[in-house]
């Protein structure tokens, strides 16, 4: 399993954390020099904060852990593709890498949608590798929602 894979287990691992309290089943984790420096999982229902995205929390625990707001050296992976509130974040906290799982063709501001992490207006752009363990990411998702209907009915 290489790196990538490895990490975004990681993620998915906190997308479930999600997923066992009700919340939208995402999840992040930001590394650097092959340590997990901060993760995080969708917490907007449980607290009523729509800016509790996973990529949000972990770049907050990231930026706390390494005393500064410059994530330089970081790559961030994420279940699912950046939003372009996430999307703003990676870019301002300089994130050199993400990594994300299933495609968002609602909300994907890391090129599904529009590419707001490749933006060259901006004075920071962040490479990113698309796909990585998408199917199990997105399955997540899915079985989330399932759930949510069948609860529904």
């Amino acid at each position: 399993m290489d790196n990538h894979e490895r990490f975004m287990q990681a993620a998915m691992e906190e997308a479930k954390k999600a997923a066992e309290i009700g919340e939208v089943p995402i999840g992040a984790v930001i590394v650097r020099d092959g340590e997990i420096v901060g993760r995080g999982y969708n917490l907007r229902e449980t607290r009523k904060d729509p800016t509790l995205h996973a990529e949000m929390i972990a770049i907050r625990e990231a930026s706390e852990r390494l005393g500064g707001w410059r994530l330089i050296g970081c790559t961030l992976y994420v279940t699912l593709e950046p939003c372009p509130m996430c999307a703003g974040a990676i870019v301002q906290s300089r994130v050199e890498q993400v990594v994300y799982g299933a495609a968002d063709p609602k909300a994907g501001c890391a090129g599904t949608l529009m590419d707001l992490l490749n933006e060259p207006r901006f004075n920071h752009q962040v490479p990113v590798v698309s796909g990585v363990l998408g199917e199990e990411c997105g399955q997540l998702l899915k079985d989330f929602f399932r759930r949510l209907r069948k609860k529904g009915k």
